[in-house]
């Protein structure tokens, strides 16, 4: 038995798409997630701690202002990039023993 050939079982490979869901892609989900869940949070906190009335504007404010910032964040790609400008010269750590 061949457990690891593609004629014995079906290997889904995927659409070798991101996921999307309600505009967020791939990471950007995680991060939407996050967000509400902080936002949510200190809504509770701060109605129960100081008014309801700033429960409510915190997770307005929070919340908005966390996804506004994960849709811009979005809108440079799904993976963080340098740019480095320049040319960088590296030399080699290893020295040669034998000429």
């Amino acid at each position: 038995m061949n457990i690891g050939a593609d004629k014995d079982f079906n290997v889904y490979k995927g659409l070798q798409r991101p996921l999307i869901f309600k505009s967020l892609k791939g990471k950007f989900i995680y991060w939407g997630m996050a967000c509400l869940l902080a936002a949510f949070t200190t809504g509770v906190l701060l109605s129960t701690l100081i008014h309801p009335v700033a429960g409510i504007l915190g997770l307005i404010v929070i919340g908005l202002g966390g996804l506004g910032f994960i849709h811009a964040r979005q809108k440079n790609g799904l993976h963080s990039k340098t740019e480095s400008r320049g040319t960088y010269i590296i030399s080699p750590q290893i020295k040669r023993v034998f000429k």
